[in-house]
């Protein structure tokens, strides 16, 4: 009997102390707010300013125009009408410069000539075959119109390296007045030429209109979260050109609104025969961009998880631990979910709006309170871990930083403004000195906090082929 006495005592004890311990930690199982699923979110459209000073040295029009004029440059094959036959080469390269902002040009030439001369009486006339070389010279003024570079161009010199002449019966016979009238009609011809090979060599159109082609195309930015980014012109401006220093000068802007989206691939609505080039008589020497810091909700769980590592919550002996965040967006707010142990074991449900700490730069979430059934179940159950002190404390943990996807997108956007050449022959530089954030928004797949930069960029010619 005693025995049986001791084991009803053991029996007792240990269920007593199991009771015990069943009530010390209680199951919460908490209704889970479902996340919004869309296909696609467009969730900004900032408009933005893009100042484009253009250089293009007089150097780099002048190589273009050696190849665009090159060769025979003119021939007039009709003896009858003026007593003589000509054709003019170019005999090496052409030579621009500039002087009191007016484009000089000096064009060497080669001419073969084939003049007539005695008289037409009983058909006492004879014919002789020359060559002559000289140096042509023109000055042209110019202007900007509908993306052209244009010049008009006069002849103001024509230098013989030896006078025109022939020899008939021994003697030099200077022929000069023969062949004035075809030079005559020849320096404007060749002045028109000259200002055709200008305008085709400076035409920034096909330029301009293939960079924003390659702009406006929907880029990838992260695959695996299907994030897009698309730039969309609206209005493009461009000031008088001006020239110095051998150099002419113009200011380019673009406004666009610039785009990133959740979900499948944008369209690309471009259509380079809308755009229309705006002359301005100023224009601001900045760029204004709007910027998206793109935070998965995948990466944000993982970073606030850690820094819940080791933490207690609670008063007393009524503690618990938190082994794992995730969170995610429904219906514009956020929604922490947080798997706890200790004197609670489940899941709990946190809501609250996401917002940006300038000096740490760290996104924290702001006005944290439990979700609707969350909370009546610890009223019920856990008040204590109801109290405002533990969810202030909660709060602190729930933060994390995006200085890192700053810094990547600080390195990728220098990459672009240090000496980046989009197409051959044009320069791309520049530097950005501020960044300022705006906002947070939510999408179904990540948290996006929006920040404008501001800064200067230039662009240079030099070397087109």
């Amino acid at each position: 009997m005693k025995w049986l006495a001791l084991s009803l005592i053991i029996i007792s004890v240990f269920v007593l102390l199991t009771s015990c311990s069943a009530s010390a930690t209680k199951q919460i199982d908490a209704l889970k707010p479902e996340p919004t699923d869309e296909k696609t979110v467009l969730y900004e459209n900032k408009t933005s300013f893009v100042s484009l000073p253009v250089e293009v040295s007089l150097k780099d029009i002048e190589k273009q125009l050696n190849k665009n004029l090159d060769g025979l440059i003119y021939q007039d094959s009709i003896l009858d009408d003026d007593d003589t036959e000509i054709k003019i080469w170019k005999s090496r390269a052409i030579e621009l410069s500039e002087e009191n902002g007016v484009i000089l040009s000096e064009i060497p030439l080669k001419i073969w000539a084939k003049v007539r001369y005695g008289t037409q009486f009983l058909g006492l006339n004879d014919t002789k075959e020359i060559y002559m070389d000289g140096v042509l010279y023109l000055e042209s003024s110019y202007h900007l119109t509908n993306w052209k570079l244009s010049t008009k161009s006069k002849i103001y010199d024509l230098r013989w390296n030896e006078s025109p002449s022939i020899k008939v019966a021994g003697k030099l016979i200077p022929i000069t007045y023969l062949i004035t009238p075809t030079i005559r009609y020849f320096k404007q011809t060749i002045a028109t030429q000259i200002d055709n090979a200008i305008d085709e060599t400076c035409d920034f159109k096909p330029y301009v209109l293939d960079a924003l082609e390659t702009l406006s195309t929907p880029n990838l930015v992260h695959e695996e979260y299907e994030t897009w980014f698309k730039l969309i012109p609206i209005e493009l401006y461009v000031t008088d050109a001006k020239l110095e220093n051998s150099i002419i000068k113009m200011n380019m802007g673009l406004k666009c609104t610039l785009q990133t989206m959740i979900g499948d691939e944008p369209k690309n609505t471009f259509d380079r025969n809308d755009i229309v080039l705006k002359p301005v008589s100023r224009m601001p020497d900045k760029v204004s961009l709007s910027l998206a810091a793109v935070s998965t909700y995948k990466s944000a769980s993982k970073v606030i998880t850690k820094n819940f590592k080791g933490e207690e919550f609670g008063s007393g002996n009524k503690k618990v631990t938190v082994q794992n965040v995730e969170i995610w967006e429904k219906d514009k707010k956020l929604i922490i979910a947080l798997d706890l142990t200790g004197s609670i074991n489940g899941t709990i449900y946190l809501t609250g709006y996401p917002n940006y700490n300038e000096t740490t730069q760290e996104i924290y979430f702001d006005q944290l309170d439990y979700v609707l059934n969350t909370k009546s179940l610890l009223l019920k159950s856990a008040n204590w871990l109801a109290q405002g002190t533990i969810l202030r404390k909660i709060q602190e943990n729930c933060r994390y930083s995006i200085k890192e996807n700053l810094e990547e997108g600080e390195t990728t956007l220098a990459s672009y403004l240090d000496n980046y050449s989009p197409t051959k022959g044009v320069f791309i530089n520049g530097a950005f000195t501020s960044i300022e954030f705006e906002k947070v928004e939510l999408t179904d797949k990540a948290i996006i906090a929006f920040l404008t930069t501001s800064g200067k960029v230039n662009v240079k010619i030099d070397g087109l082929e």
